[in-house]
């Protein structure tokens, strides 16, 4: 509905019915961000009432509008209006706000609430998961468009806060959007003005306006408390031909007489007394958690607009794309990420016959198959695809007006990378991100929100450990593997050879629960003799490779230890200690595995883990074992040198066993 079609008193009933709806949660939970949803409110009834297209009936129809709020502390704004809009969200649930089991929780979360796009409160992550979404937009766009039908026109509205616009992730994201164009892409800047330590004016005096101009964007500002400014900069936000920044001009803690524009009614509750003294002040003399049948209405005469464009939209769906079996199969194996049932043979296919090569090229040679079985994959490197072999050589590059292809050039971003990737996920795409391991720092957050999200991206790491050699300890991951293995619902997969990188893939790809970190070597490794060792046991994240009748020790080992592991077995064999030898490419999957599996790899014989990483938690795996990992930065130097210097050779893991075993 056009804004000035609402009656003034309507209008100002509604704003207040979502200040106080957002008051009374956070007072209810004695906790929470009340400030922000009060200076926000006019701004957020602008977008529901008047631009937003959704259908709470349905909150996963493909054409609607995404509304991300950037700015989750808010939440209680966001459920406010997500229980005003009709989705399934009860009153019951806003009265438990921040409590235990509710669907309200502190910050938004994906698949937890109806109607929430993304999981955000990290401040900065929701601003780039908006642009890997308007991103996704285009790209299917590009794809599905029939006959003057095109499904996957919508746009992407956000709310974003100064510190949203603090933190690096804004300019490294907004940086990508400005040069792709994306005109699907209208943020609001809640430009309140304050921070938790007082007026940002302390830290923050950037002209944001001139920033987002260089970046591309095109930007205007408002009065965040008048409705017709804000309704006017949406209208002409749609045809803007850029992303738009919308600067609104708001009050934090909008009527509050004693804390309006403080910083004290940022992360707190107003309290009972100011609580009372806002209610006066607004003049609402209702009881908490009350909603006046008006407001109700207003939102069911907004849902009862969008019907029709909703019905017509699920109409041409159906006659111009699922009733063409051809189309209707490409849609549906698109969105549904169907893979064949042979996935694990054709990518040993793919790096079949080859004796020695590198993780990371092996997993280059797979992700071609894997991208003509797979339509939905996509994705690309933080300006290292050369190195981190992730170009699909037969499909094309995303630039700027041109979303046809599946090769993505993040640019040196990848904390922008990561979120973004996370976007695209979102979006129905099977993304992966690339970039060198020990880079992966960057990219924490987006990686822990992917996992918390159980989204099923593909991080790509290469270059897995000081093996990499003369670029020294600042490019010699060490730590990185063990703080990945942290992070609860991510598998870390670090395969030995190209075969088990074949099969890791298939797993990562097969696993739509939750993202995979694939860890990939830069130097060629010898491929496992498939005659000596035919069964590749990558499935049960672990398993014997050298099984003697009698152990008198076994060796546990990842990645490129696995066949240094193997050359201390025939060193030891020579002297007369028979050695059992597994490969673990994935701790997380053997972790999972029944109890008695487990036993019978780890066997009862000593243990010994050879990883050329820090022993943090292997312990887990060898209570009492002998660890040879690396516990101190690396070095530069070639790599042979490094591996002598470290102790990963043969005859070096040899000395240290027979020291071990008391031989």
């Amino acid at each position: 509905m056009r804004t000035e079609t609402v009656p003034q008193d309507l209008w100002q009933l509604s704003v207040n019915t979502i200040k106080f709806l957002s008051i009374d949660q956070v007072e209810a939970a004695k906790s929470g961000h009340p400030g922000m949803p009060m200076g926000c409110a006019e701004i957020a009834l602008t977008l529901f009432a008047g631009f937003l297209r959704y259908n709470p009936a349905d909150p996963g129809w493909g054409g609607r509008d995404r509304f991300v709020l950037s700015a989750g502390h808010g939440s209680a704004l966001l459920y406010s209006m997500l229980h005003l809009a009709g989705y399934d969200l009860p009153m019951a649930e806003l009265r438990r706000f921040r409590q235990w089991g509710s669907h309200t929780p502190g910050h938004p979360e994906h698949g937890w609430t109806p109607g929430v796009e993304t999981t955000t409160g990290p401040l900065g992550q929701g601003f780039a998961n908006g642009v890997g979404m308007a991103l996704g937009a285009k790209i299917l766009q590009e794809r599905f468009k029939v006959n003057g039908f095109n499904p996957y026109d919508y746009k992407i509205y956000g709310i974003v806060s100064d510190g949203d616009l603090m933190e690096g992730i804004s300019q490294e994201a907004g940086s990508i959007a400005g040069h792709l164009a994306l005109d699907n892409l209208i943020y609001i800047y809640d430009s309140n003005q304050i921070s938790i330590e007082g007026k940002t004016e302390i830290t923050f005096t950037e002209d944001t306006s001139r920033r987002f101009e260089a970046l591309g964007w095109a930007v205007c500002g408002v009065d965040g408390r008048n409705r017709l400014e804000i309704a006017a900069a949406l209208d002409w936000a749609q045809n803007a031909g850029k992303p738009v920044l919308i600067i609104a001009r708001t009050h934090i803690g909008d009527g509050s007489p004693g804390k309006m524009d403080s910083s004290d009614c940022h992360g707190a509750p107003l309290g009972p007394a100011e609580a009372a003294a806002t209610r006066k002040n607004l003049q609402w003399a209702y009881e908490p958690f009350y909603v006046p049948t008006e407001v109700y209405e207003l939102f069911t005469r907004r849902r009862a607009e969008i019907e029709p464009e909703y019905l017509q939209w699920n109409q041409l769906l159906q006659s111009k794309i699922l009733s063409d079996e051809t189309k209707r199969e490409e849609w549906t194996g698109f969105f549904e990420h169907k893979s064949p049932d042979d996935l694990e043979a054709r990518f040993l296919a793919a790096v079949k016959g080859i004796d020695k090569l590198a993780t990371r090229a092996a997993s280059g040679k797979v992700l071609q198959v894997a991208a003509d079985l797979m339509p939905a994959l996509l994705g690309g490197s933080a300006d290292l695809a050369p190195s981190n072999n992730t170009t699909l050589t037969k499909y094309g590059h995303i630039d700027t007006g041109k979303f046809g292809g599946r090769n993505l050039h993040f640019g040196v971003r990848e904390h922008a990378m990561g979120a973004i990737c996370n976007g695209l996920a979102l979006s129905g795409f099977v993304p992966y991100g690339a970039t060198f391991l020990v880079f992966s720092d960057y990219m924490r957050t987006p990686i822990r929100l992917s996992a918390l999200m159980r989204i099923g991206v593909v991080w790509v790491f290469t270059h897995d450990s000081f093996w990499l050699g003369e670029d020294g300890p600042t490019h010699q991951p060490v730590e990185h593997l063990a703080s990945l293995r942290d992070i609860p619902a991510l598998r870390v997969m670090r395969p030995a050879d190209a075969r088990e990188t074949a099969l890791c893939w298939a797993i990562a790809l097969r696993y739509r629960e939750g993202p995979t970190a694939m860890l990939l070597s830069r130097q060629n490794l010898p491929t496992l003799d498939e005659t000596k060792f035919p069964n590749v046991l990558c499935s049960k994240g672990a398993y014997v490779l050298i099984e003697p009748a009698k152990r008198d020790v076994t060796i546990l080992a990842s990645g490129s230890e696995v066949s240094l592991a193997l050359a201390a077995a025939d060193e030891l064999a020579k002297v007369g200690v028979t050695t059992a030898v597994a490969s673990m490419p994935c701790m997380e999957i053997f972790l999972e595995q029944e109890a008695s599996y487990r036993e019978k790899v780890l066997g009862e014989a000593p243990r010994v883990v050879i990883e050329a990483a820090f022993p943090y938690g292997l312990r887990l795996l060898a209570p009492n074992g002998l660890l040879i990992t690396r516990d101190t930065f690396g070095e530069s130097a070639p790599a042979e040198v490094l591996a002598e210097k470290f102790g990963f050779t043969p005859a070096a893991v040899v000395r240290k066993v027979l020291d071990f075993l008391g031989k």
